[in-house]
């Protein structure tokens, strides 16, 4: 019936959790749901995914979190995203000169470390971290290249704690594609299984359906 890129956010990778809750409602149903495990390094990550496109042929991209950003850079296709970090990229920048004093990318890379498995690992160099600005910029100019012609819908959780900072930001979202472009969920970052059922698939299955 269709297929799906699922583009994990940092740390996540092959074994994540929400692609693989995906996987096993949809997969009966005709929708296969592929994620795998990509670069922390924006500019390696973006190669990667797009030879996935060109290998899978999504109809539909999924990007969560910091990989929102690297889904929005797919064009072509329609987008659905899970609590998009759009302005992660901002805070890297000054991260990236804190990576030059001694210790400081041994401390963030201690400190983010992913759990076990098949999971993305990073590492916080100044090289890699700098690169987020760019990566950011092409990311809104390749949706904005794509005029609106296809579908973007976001979701965000009315819990989700990175909404103190900025990092996830409705205002940022709704300035960019507009106050019907997104749904609220009652959860955190990390949407729940139960949003997952209730918000997600459905809205993957209507868009198969040709209703979104």
């Amino acid at each position: 019936m269709g297929n799906v890129l699922y583009i994990h956010g940092m740390g996540g990778g092959g074994d994540s959790r929400i692609p693989s809750i995906l996987s096993e409602i949809l997969s009966p149903e005709g929708i296969a749901v592929t994620v795998r495990t990509y670069d922390f390094d924006p500019e390696v990550a973006a190669v990667q995914i797009a030879g996935w496109v060109r290998e899978l042929q999504p109809e539909l991209v999924i990007g969560e979190s910091l990989g929102a950003l690297q889904a929005m850079r797919v064009r072509g296709v329609a987008h659905m995203y899970v609590s998009p970090a759009l302005n992660s990229a901002l805070y890297f920048v000054p991260l990236a000169w804190l990576s030059l004093i001694p210790g400081v990318t041994r401390f963030f890379d201690r400190l983010y470390r992913p759990r076990e498995g098949d999971r993305q690992p990073l590492h916080f160099t100044f090289r890699t971290l700098r690169k987020y600005r760019r990566h950011r910029k092409e990311a809104l100019a390749a949706s904005a290249a794509d005029g609106g012609k296809y579908m973007n819908l976001a979701f965000f959780g009315t819990h989700d704690h990175y909404r103190r900072s900025g990092v996830v930001s409705v205002r940022s979202w709704r300035r960019l594609f507009g106050k019907d472009s997104y749904v609220i969920y009652d959860g955190t970052h990390f949407m729940e299984e139960e949003f997952i059922r209730s918000m997600l698939v459905p809205a993957i299955k209507e868009f198969f359906q040709g209703k979104l």
